[in-house]
């Protein structure tokens, strides 16, 4: 295939002059703050990233999308790009009504014309994007549980890229990259889509996959948002960039793909083929289980582990980008190379050897040895900077549980266990600490709530983060709300849930407080046990009866735990 896609593409930004006159327009303008996927959805609609859309997704387009992924054009498009918002937001709007979209600096960076305002199916759009409505997939929890209540639609008119002040020189618009593959004389050129580090077998499969399709190499990390828990995009960029020069530099080159990523298996698969065309690229390489979120609810796989590569062949013609499917690649040691696992035939006389990225994992968290023909010295090197054994790492303990169910007193204890044993900062952030520090100011709605564990949370992450240890003590009733705060958690180290699992009937006996006999009486109001649920954490990392237990053996099981984690050294 010659390469057709070489032309520029078109940008929906306004000229130098006209932004700056748009500029001191939109300062009248009502104005939304962009989350962070929003940035990355707005930058790649602005920058043709996401071309065919003008904008984001009109109600009848994303209809269209959600039930056969195709928009009211009729061309092929397979993930919803909305603009969600809250409904008070939305509430003062009126169609054909101009607002401002700014980064979370306030800058702005682009206006909208709301053509288009509803309150979705979010079910149906589970079902119809994801394949099931569970909160387990980590974009079904961000629609539930962190997506606005309303979308808005409408045509986009970009003033200026957000600000990227990380590796520059690595970032290119489509146009940027069609142009250097113009300059550089590329007419085949096959896209390597990653959001993990690079290893031996990458290395292998992309040399493969570039020699089968006679292209040359794009290598082409998303670093938007990708799935939690993932490791960071500053250590993962440092890592390519460790490895780039292993790649002959006059047929590979690398760029990094602002794509907040779904996780949506074989339809993101088709949505990255899109993309990819629309940076230049005449090839794709689909992997094995592409772009899949693990497991779901049930404990199976959300889709198959070629799925992506089945959908993708039946719309690739129409995409005008061929498939490379991707070799399940291990090493096999009699040979010394990497080979694709369903084309040995003698397995049952070689020894095949493969580390998975959960015992990777493992092995960076016990300090353990990688092996040279799993990875490359110089990724190991910089995945321990960023990831040292676990003992030496900063975690959170999250107590939860009913009101007066002893949380405190055993997150007291531990603390005074930790700090006997010395080697990490220690902080206590009690829920009535934290009341009166950090939310005197607000009451005890669901959303009050809500905003106080966040905050905790947020707090939490931060110390996590910096190599210590913070012990957690709220009641946090709501399961959603604990997933979002084990998430900003785990970006930096272990969350370890604890549930105190006193009943409410002993908690009323304790009643140290007298909040049971207000709350009985009806003097106060959603009091979680009474007059407002209490999500029973359903897999936590602990479990703790004190109704016949003392303290110093609550707080003990606990650092079994952590120790039997790897968490703190034993004694």
């Amino acid at each position: 295939m010659q390469n057709p896609n070489l032309v520029p593409i078109p940008e929906l930004f306004v000229s130098y002059d006209s932004a700056q006159k748009m500029k001191s327009e939109a300062a009248d303008l009502v104005s939304w703050d962009l989350t962070p996927r929003q940035i990355c959805d707005l930058e790649l609609l602005m920058n043709g990233g996401f071309n065919p859309l003008k904008g984001f997704m009109s109600e009848a387009d994303y209809d269209g999308v959600v039930k056969d992924m195709r928009l009211t054009s009729g061309a092929l498009w397979p993930m919803p790009i909305t603009l969600d918002v809250s409904e008070k937001f939305a509430e003062g709007l009126s169609a054909g009504q101009d607002i401002a979209l700014r980064d979370q600096e306030g800058v702005i960076l682009a206006t909208m014309t709301v053509t288009d305002n509803w309150v979705p199916n979010k079910s149906a759009e589970a079902k119809g994007v994801f394949g099931a409505d569970d909160v387990a997939h980590p974009a079904v929890n961000y629609l539930h549980n962190q997506a606005g209540k309303v979308y808005l639609g409408g045509p986009v008119t970009g003033i200026q890229q957000p600000v990227h002040y990380d590796f520059r020189a690595r970032r290119d618009t489509p146009n940027e990259l069609r142009a250097y593959f113009r300059k550089m004389g590329w007419r085949r050129v096959v896209a390597f889509q990653t959001r993990n580090p690079l290893h031996r077998a990458h290395q292998e499969l992309t040399f493969r996959a570039a020699k089968e399709a006679q292209a040359n190499l794009l290598i082409h990390p998303s670093v938007g948002m990708t799935k939690p828990g993932d490791v960071d995009h500053f250590t993962r960029v440092r890592c390519y960039e460790a490895v780039i020069d292993k790649y002959p530099a006059a047929t590979t080159t690398m760029s990094l793909l602002p794509l907040a990523m779904r996780m949506g298996g074989p339809r993101e698969a088709i949505w990255h083929g899109l993309i990819r065309k629309n940076y230049g690229c005449t090839h794709f390489i689909v992997g094995r289980d592409h772009a899949g979120p693990g497991k779901n609810s049930a404990g199976e796989d959300f889709y198959g582990p070629y799925d992506a590569q089945d959908l993708f062949r039946t719309h690739q013609e129409e995409m005008g980008i061929e498939m490379v499917d991707f070799k399940h690649m291990v090493w096999v040691q009699e040979r010394a190379q990497y080979e694709p696992m369903d084309e040995i035939e003698d397995k049952d006389n070689v020894t095949i050897l493969n580390i998975s990225g959960t015992e990777l994992r493992r092995r960076l968290q016990e300090g353990l040895e990688i092996p040279e023909w799993f990875s490359f010295p110089e990724v190991v090197k910089e995945l321990r900077r960023t990831k040292p054994p676990r003992a030496q790492q900063g975690f959170t303990v999250f107590f939860t549980g009913f009101s007066g169910s002893g949380k405190s007193t055993i997150a007291n204890a531990l603390m005074v266990k930790l700090m006997e044993m010395g080697g990490r900062p220690v902080t206590l952030l009690d829920g009535d600490i934290v009341r009166k520090n950090l939310s005197s100011e607000l009451g005890f709605s669901k959303e009050h709530r809500d905003l106080n564990i966040r905050r905790i949370g947020y707090v939490a992450s931060e110390i996590t983060k910096n190599g210590g240890i913070a012990i957690c003590a709220p009641i946090a009733p709501y399961a959603a709300t604990r997933r979002a705060v084990r998430e900003d958690v785990e970006a930096f180290g272990a969350f370890v849930e604890v549930h105190v699992a006193t009943s409410i009937e002993e908690c009323e006996r304790r009643d140290r407080k007298g909040l049971y006999k207000l709350a009985r009486e009806g003097k106060i109001k959603e009091f979680t046990g009474i007059s407002d649920p209490y999500d029973v954490p359903e897999n936590p990392e602990l479990r703790i009866e004190t109704e016949s237990t003392d303290v110093d053996h609550c707080a003990h099981q606990v650092l079994l735990k952590l120790e039997s984690l790897g968490l703190i050294a034993g004694n």
